[in-house]
């Protein structure tokens, strides 16, 4: 931000947990969070929030909309991410939306229209992608150091122990691929692009929720695993390995948007193993900064609404696939 620029003005649908790390990244990108819009304005923890993070409760999701914002942050449950983040594009402003953007392609495809009619940004909220080990990952994978890939898998699980939690809830888009395994999922296609088929099975709670998820995106001359869960422990799970025909990658913590210990890349080729450290740093800052430059025009969108269809595209195959026990195929690119 430049002297000569207004600090670019958020509002925030709600006060879920994750908004207590986005709130110090938008200060630290420069840019201020103006108005915070909650289910029930009454309620004392709304406005306990409010005070803590120091943000003016303005009322309702829809006063939010309405407020002198440049910006909206929806980390509301999944099933309503479609319809305020819809509202927000069409009041003419600009919206960062929690993953999944929505829960199918035919509403992340809407979304994405509504951001092309309105000439605002839309970004999938996926962070981690700003983490430097992301970017070093990819340029080993792309580099040729592996060889041919030949094979992907990534996992990322915990223990969910609340049973409140709207993630056992399948009308609100509960479930471990859309909480965790999108993750998966999404930094398989940084690596590989799109894929050609793929296949699921799954492990169903008695409401319908996808308590674990094994699939498999198949690619020319490569498979990728997709594991995800709500059950593992008793600590958190993220691993990546990639194999190729001269090596082998692997990455523990591979989705952490937060800052801290550096995480360690392990390469192994014909040259022995080797260690990398790069350091964590604060990726919702980075995201939210990177936001706030495409919507000022100062640089190209890294993640423009194409990516998050094309996203959603493959989680509706492997609920697809898991559902049904087929193996579903794609006969045409993503768009």
């Amino acid at each position: 931000m430049t002297a000569s620029q207004a600090p670019f003005r958020w509002g925030i649908l709600g006060a879920a947990r994750i908004a207590q790390a986005l709130i110090p990244a938008i200060r630290a990108a420069g840019g201020e969070v103006t108005a915070l819009g909650v289910r029930d304005p009454h309620n004392e923890r709304s406005r306990a929030f409010s005070r803590e993070w120091n943000v003016p409760l303005v009322g309702g999701y829809q006063d939010v909309i309405n407020a002198d914002v440049d910006a909206v942050y929806n980390p509301l449950p999944n099933d309503v991410h479609l319809p305020w983040t819809l509202a927000a594009l069409r009041a003419g402003k600009h919206a960062l939306t929690e993953k999944p953007l929505s829960l199918n392609a035919d509403q992340a495809q809407e979304l994405a229209a509504a951001a092309e009619d309105s000439g605002k940004v839309l970004l999938e909220a996926f962070a981690y992608r700003f983490q430097p080990h992301v970017a070093r990952v990819r340029e080993l994978v792309q580099s040729g150091v592996l060889g041919d890939v030949r094979v992907v898998r990534g996992a990322f699980g915990f223990p969910l122990n609340n049973p409140d939690d709207f993630r056992w809830n399948a009308s609100q888009g509960g479930g471990a691929l859309y909480d965790v395994g999108c993750y998966v999922v999404n930094l398989t296609r940084l690596l590989l692009g799109e894929p050609q088929s793929v296949s699921a099975q799954a492990r169903w709670t008695s409401g319908g929720v996808d308590l674990g998820l094994s699939g498999v995106l198949r690619y020319s001359g490569a498979l990728a695993s997709v594991d995800c869960a709500f059950d593992w422990g008793p600590a958190p799970t993220q691993r990546l390995s990639v194999v190729g025909t001269a090596g082998v990658l692997e990455v523990d913590g591979v989705f952490g948007s937060h800052a801290g210990e550096p995480v360690v890349l392990r390469l192994t080729t014909a040259d022995g193993l080797q260690h990398e450290e790069v350091a964590l740093v604060n990726a919702y800052a980075a995201m939210v900064e990177h936001f706030q430059q495409v919507a000022r025009g100062e640089t190209p969108a890294l993640y423009p609404p194409a990516d998050a269809v094309a996203q959603a595209r493959v989680l509706d195959a492997l609920f697809a696939s898991a559902r049904s026990g087929q193996q579903v195929d794609f006969t045409a690119p993503a768009t």
